[in-house]
This record gives C-alpha cells, sequence and structure tokens, in this order.
C-alpha cells in the first residue's frame, strides 16, 4: 500500500460487516443500540452505525457529545459523571439543543444534573450507574442502588429513567463459554437491580449494559433494553487473541516501515507509543499483531520508535512495510487527526477525528 508511514487506517469493507453484523445480533434479541462512539470519535462512523439501525450513541465525554451535536445526532448519553460548575454549563447549553441522557452514582453527580434541568425548566433523564464489576464507578447492585434511587427520585430536575453498567473485566475471560457466562452475570444484575427500583413505585425503561463482548451474546441479555458496544466496529488484538475474532474482522490497522536494522533478529519501525497503544492484552504478547509475520513481536516502544525482535533466520529489509493490528483499537483514532479508509487496499477516503482530543 502506498502510503506514507506511519499510517492508520481502516478497512471500510470490513467496518461496514462489522457494524451490520452487530445490528443483526441486537436486533434479533430486540434489545437496541447505543454505540460507544469514544472508539471512533468519528461522525463518518458514527453516521454509518445510525445507518445500521441504532438509537442514538454514547459518549465519554461532554466534549465528544458536543462535537456529535453540532454535527447533528440528536439523542445522546453521557456515560460520566456531570461534576463541577463548569460541565453543568455545557450541559445546560447541549441539553437546549438535543436530547441527553447522563448518568449518576453519588448525590453530588444527581444533584449537578439536577440544577441543569431545573434552569430548563424540564427533568432530564437519568440512569444511575451500577459498578458491573470493575470497581470503578457505580452504586453497588441490588440494595444499594435501590437506596439511591430512593434519595434522588425526587430531585425536580431529573427523571430516573434506567440502570447502567460496564463489566470490563469480561475482556480477561479466556473461552467463548466464560464470556457468555460474564454477560448473563452482568444482565442479571442489572435487571436485579432494574425489578428492585420497579417494585419500589419507579418507573424505568432503560436498562443498558453490554460491552462489544457481551452484546455478541444479546441472545442471552435478558432484561437489558439496550447495549453500548463500540470496539465492535474494528475489533483489535484484544479480541483476536481470545479467539472471538480472525485478522479478516479487524478492521482498524497500523501501516509501518522498518526503519533500521541493527542487529541479526532486532528492527526498528518508525511507529511508537505516539502512534501505536501502550495498553497490553492478557492473552498476547507485546504491543501489536504483525500481520504479514505475527511470529515477530513489538517487544518495545519510545514516542516514535517501536522495536521488534525475532528468530535471526527472519529477515527484515530496511524500507519494508509491515501491518499491525493493535492491541486496544479505541486508543488509536484519538491520535490521529484522520484515518484512512480503504476498500480492496487502495485509499479512498480521508476520513476526520471529529472528536480528537475531546476528553472534558
Amino acid at each position: 500500500m502506498n502510503v506514507s508511514t506511519p499510517a492508520v487506517i481502516v478497512d471500510l469493507d470490513i467496518t461496514e460487516r462489522n457494524i451490520q453484523r452487530m445490528a443483526e445480533v441486537v436486533r434479533s434479541a430486540g434489545i437496541r443500540h447505543r454505540p460507544h462512539i469514544k472508539s471512533h470519535k468519528s461522525v463518518y462512523f458514527a453516521r454509518k452505525q445510525l445507518e445500521a439501525g441504532c438509537t442514538g450513541i454514547t459518549c465519554a465525554k461532554l466534549g465528544e457529545a458536543e462535537v456529535m451535536a453540532e454535527a447533528g445526532f440528536d439523542d445522546i448519553l453521557i456515560a460520566f459523571p456531570i461534576i463541577g460548575e463548569d460541565k453543568q454549563e455545557r450541559l445546560f447549553r447541549l441539553a437546549r439543543q438535543i436530547k441527553v441522557t447522563c448518568v449518576a452514582d453519588s448525590m453530588e453527580g444527581a444533584v449537578s444534573v439536577s440544577r441543569v434541568g431545573e434552569r430548563l425548566g424540564s427533568r432530564i433523564p437519568l440512569c444511575i450507574e451500577v459498578d458491573g464489576g470493575i470497581g470503578r464507578c457505580g452504586r453497588q447492585p441490588g440494595q444499594d442502588t435501590l437506596e439511591f434511587a430512593k434519595q434522588i427520585h425526587s430531585l425536580p430536575g431529573i427523571e430516573v429513567v434506567g440502570v447502567l453498567s460496564y463489566a470490563g473485566q469480561i475482556y480477561g475471560e479466556s473461552s467463548k463459554e466464560s464470556i457468555r457466562a460474564m454477560a448473563k452475570s452482568e444482565a442479571l444484575l442489572l435487571k436485579q437491580s432494574a425489578d428492585m427500583i420497579r417494585e419500589a413505585g419507579i418507573d424505568l425503561t432503560v436498562v443498558s449494559g453490554g460491552s462489544s463482548l457481551s452484546s455478541k451474546f444479546a441472545q442471552d441479555l435478558d432484561g437489558v433494553t439496550e447495549v453500548r458496544a463500540g470496539n465492535y466496529l474494528f475489533h483489535d488484538v484484544g479480541q483476536l487473541s481470545m479467539g472471538m475474532v480472525t485478522v479478516d474482522d479487524c478492521a482498524l490497522r497500523v501501516v509501518t516501515t522498518v526503519v533500521s536494522v541493527p542487529a541479526p533478529g532486532r528492527a526498528i519501525i518508525d511507529a511508537g507509543s505516539k502512534t501505536l497503544t501502550t495498553d497490553m492484552m492478557p492473552f498476547s504478547k507485546g504491543y501489536g499483531y504483525i500481520i504479514e509475520q505475527p511470529e515477530i513481536e513489538i517487544f518495545k516502544l519510545n514516542e516514535e520508535h517501536g522495536f521488534l525482535r525475532y528468530d535471526p533466520s527472519l529477515s527484515l529489509q530496511i524500507g519494508q512495510q509491515l501491518t499491525i493490528i493493535p492491541n486496544h483499537a479505541c486508543v488509536i483514532p484519538n491520535l490521529c487527526d484522520e484515518v484512512l479508509g480503504v476498500r480492496a487496499g487502495k485509499v479512498v477516503e480521508r476520513i476526520k477525528i471529529d472528536a480528537r482530543g475531546k476528553s472534558s
């Protein structure tokens, strides 16, 4: 491929196939899909997802939501607590334009959103975040979530509409059977919490869960009304090393050039930590999967350099291009102003990463 390296490319045929597959899986289960756009941060890809039947989008931060609203998206879930007066002011401006759903796991967070709703003169939909098991944000499932729902239900500027979780520990499972079991477990905890809240007289319509892994088992997500898969449109070494996808399912890739061969069994490429992610995966070695020669390990990254090691019987030439599937595809677009859309090995689109750097 004749591109200046390092280059981030996205095979558009693979991406569109991944989007359609997930759309069919969740549709057959009767579940809505509200994809997480932090995986691509791009208006182009978000529109592709909505064209496939997704119902609104999920953003990690207000900055992403502001960019997407400006581009015409009018139903956005912000899956991050709104804390601070500056965030309240930005939420106020955003909620005057479009439908925004927020999350909270603290009285401070709920009050923050409620104050915005009071200024608007209407209640902002709010989901209670439930800890899916990774100990990040969220109330504990069951009684703790119920008591919190009771505490915030009467706040004047919000309407408690659902519960939401992310069970990220699923990426530590090593078999399809254990992944399916984890997906069922996440759904059960969410459903139990939602049922307890409903029995207390608070009508919930949203039970939101599902990562790109668990969403593949949408038929087993009993009680879940929507999933928020994001990584699924690209895939990466995370799922490849677990046997959940093949190389042909991995749409986002980094094309790099060998720039030095300092010794037998060692080489340097022009993709370092500013191109590839430093995230490691539990079931693979190194910082990515080299498609042409998977036995080569990317064992170290500097900012601009990638360090390769391999059996000295192999031969790499200076100027040779290699194609890498990154460990964690969701990190890569945020490192780029644009990615190159390719079909049949030819560049056909230059796709802007509209929400790059919008981390506040």
